[in-house]
């Protein structure tokens, strides 16, 4: 097993949703909803989501390898361009609203069971969203899908995980700009060393 891989992925994705709409929505979901239900169905979400972004990433690789590195290298600068540009622009209030509409909406189409509410919603939530571009150009760059799938999943289902339980306190007490910033010094980090590889300097 590639323990690097892992443990790179669920670094990169964790911090980056945590001040994303995934943990909003599922806040918003466990207020309606009995908890585990909500985080069973978001994280099921998330397990397919994850095996497109993979699948994806494993096309991608199938392309020279200087050309692979050079891509992701630009998707990693990209996400952390993405995420420098987004903090201290977040409303948790008004990302509340929005994802209580999204949840409205669903319902509205004749969806009342918690389960399918959630995975609707977050499936929806999460379609091209930064952690799912990040996931396809780790798994491009790493030959370890598994590997790279398990850690993005774990990193999704705990910020799922801490919506659930402790979201309220999370949103009041954090700052979200900082996440957001440490999320882009990481994804320009390896960026950066991605590049590198590429023109062979590494």
């Amino acid at each position: 097993m590639d323990l690097a891989a892992l443990f790179i992925t669920l670094a990169l994705i964790l911090p980056s949703e945590l001040p994303d709409k995934t943990l909003i929505a599922t806040l918003v979901l466990s207020t309606r909803y009995r908890p585990i239900i909500v985080w069973l169905g978001v994280s099921t979400a998330f397990a397919v989501q994850t095996t497109i972004a993979v699948a994806a990433g494993q096309v991608l690789g199938l392309l020279p390898e200087t050309l692979v590195q050079l891509v992701t290298a630009a998707l990693f600068a990209l996400g952390s361009v993405l995420m420098f540009i987004r903090a201290g622009h977040i409303d948790p209030r008004a990302e509340e609203v929005e994802e209580t509409e999204a949840i409205d909406a669903v319902v509205r189409k004749g969806h009342g069971r918690a389960f399918t509410v959630s995975f609707l919603v977050l499936f929806a939530a999460e379609w091209g969203d930064l952690s799912q571009l990040t996931t396809a150009s780790l798994s491009a760059r790493f030959d370890a899908p598994v590997e790279v799938w398990l850690g993005a999943w774990l990193a999704l289902s705990l910020v799922a995980g801490l919506a659930v339980l402790a979201g309220r306190w999370f949103v009041a007490h954090v700052r979200f700009s900082v996440v957001q910033q440490i999320s882009g010094t990481l994804l320009a980090v390896l960026a950066l060393v991605t590049l590198t590889e590429a023109v062979g300097i590494w």
